[in-house]
């Protein structure tokens, strides 16, 4: 007999679907996990496209103060609005261009 999923468990292993939704539109700052998911096809999908959309609601200051980097996250989340980026983000050389952009915008410039 297979064990029985615990009932006393929430549906959501515990956490809000707000947290959850947090922790993955933080994820899409990473441009390595973009190039990831347009590998698999996920931007191939229309309903996965509409729950990017959706997620557009981070940009309300309400929501933008529970983003730990809000600039990339962001940026990421307008990014992924367009066709033409869902569709070059499998291009290593984009990928990498959107990750020396962000490390050359964490580091503070040095002065002389």
């Amino acid at each position: 007999m297979a064990p029985q999923p615990n009932a006393d468990v929430p549906p959501l292993g515990g956490y809000t679907r707000f947290e959850i939704e947090l922790e993955f539109v933080q994820c899409l700052a990473n441009p390595v996990y973009l190039n990831y998911l347009a590998t698999q096809k996920y931007f191939d999908k229309p309903e996965f496209v509409a729950y990017l959309d959706y997620l557009q609601y981070f940009q309300e200051p309400k929501y933008i103060k529970f983003l730990h980097h809000p600039g990339p996250t962001l940026r990421a989340l307008e990014l992924l609005q367009q066709e033409r980026f869902r569709q070059d983000i499998i291009t290593p050389g984009l990928m990498n261009r959107m990750q020396l952009e962000g490390q050359r915008n964490a580091v503070p410039a040095q002065r002389d």
